[in-house]
């Protein structure tokens, strides 16, 4: 997420979009570099328009991933339509597919909303001969070219090695996304593994809440009346809980500033400019910067090799990145996501210092 999703529909609606049939594994040919892939070519010779499917456009995250896809398509060489947004609504998503499928596009980049129901539209676009490619968040099942993703595993360790350097023992709070998505799976997971194996005087107490930013506040409302000694909080996405987490600290006075006495450690992920503001200001300490930029354009670059017939395999890439095979047997291009604190924000690299 983002990647950051919000679900509120229920899980039976979801059950009756999803087709029953699974994808067929991507062929492996060539090697990890977007340098070197393979010659074969079908399809469209890496020509016709491309469709982009949006997950949400109220966060922070998914509106400057929004802004990159015309910069970088155009930079990438690709038709690209104007992007549809899901609005949070995983059936949604099916129809917007099938949608873009029936407009005749040549190939699709999608950012699932669910890493289950997204296999209906996977299996519309297979049945079609369109090539996907998936950003953010991997099926679990169905056919797609590349997954564009950073190492959502590495975002729930880096938070933890964090607050295990800063707060010694005592609570710490992660507020997940929605368990339906992989990327609040393996964030969660990692994240209280980590806890377990390296500080085991930390405790983990946990907010579900299905990327919703009221229900984080709600909960972690909640949760703070019967905590009020909490040290740590572990914010899975920025975009939508920063800014719930924040109010909800201050209204009940304990917002303090990083370095005063009652301060509590806050680790964010996405890399929005909003996150590098608070920690600028010691609102929070640290976030892990989830490349918008970057998805955008090898988003591109993959939905347009896709088209040309081209195949990759495991491996690293020449833009400092690792192509590796899920359990699926999908391939995903796991991009760098750096952990921004103090003393790198206001590095110019980071996409978060580019945007206003």
């Amino acid at each position: 997420m983002p990647g950051t999703t919000v679900w509120k529909r229920s899980r039976s609606r979801i059950v009756g979009v999803v087709a029953a049939a699974v994808g067929a594994s991507l062929a492996l040919a060539a090697c990890g570099s977007t340098k070197d892939t393979g010659a074969a070519s079908t399809g469209g010779g890496g020509t016709g328009n491309v469709g982009v499917v949006l997950p949400l456009l109220t966060s922070p995250f998914w509106q400057s991933y929004n802004d990159y896809v015309p910069k970088m398509a155009k930079s990438e060489g690709v038709d690209a339509l104007k992007t549809v947004n899901s609005n949070s609504d995983p059936s949604q998503q099916i129809t917007d597919i099938n949608n873009e499928l029936n407009q005749g596009v040549k190939g699709l980049v999608v950012a699932p909303l669910d890493s289950a129901a997204i296999q209906a539209g996977l299996d519309q676009a297979e049945r079609k001969g369109v090539p996907v490619v998936a950003v953010d968040v991997a099926p679990d099942k169905g056919k797609v070219a590349m997954v564009v993703r950073a190492d959502n595993v590495a975002y729930g360790e880096k938070a933890c090695e964090y607050l295990g350097a800063h707060v010694t023992s005592g609570k710490v709070v992660q507020i997940m996304g929605d368990l339906a998505s992989v990327n609040g799976r393996d964030r969660s997971e990692a994240f209280r593994s980590c806890v377990k194996k390296k500080y085991p005087k930390l405790k983990v107490l946990e907010i579900p809440a299905k990327w919703e930013s009221d229900t984080a506040a709600s909960k972690l409302d909640t949760l703070l009346n019967a905590n009020p000694d909490i040290k740590g909080i572990y914010m899975q996405a920025g975009g939508v809980y920063l800014a719930p987490t924040l109010q909800t600290l201050k209204s009940k006075s304990m917002l303090k500033a990083a370095g005063q006495k009652g301060h509590i450690v806050i680790v964010s992920n996405d890399g929005i400019p909003q996150e590098f503001d608070a920690i600028r200001k010691g609102q929070i300490d640290a976030t892990v910067s989830q490349p918008a930029d970057t998805y955008a354009k090898y988003g591109m670059y993959y939905i347009k090799a896709a088209m040309e017939g081209k195949t990759f395999k495991p491996g690293p890439t020449d833009h400092d990145s690792t192509i590796v095979k899920l359990p699926s047997g999908i391939l995903e291009d796991q991009l760098p996501a750096p952990l921004v604190t103090k003393d790198n924000v206001d590095d110019p690299k980071l996409w978060g210092n580019t945007v206003k």
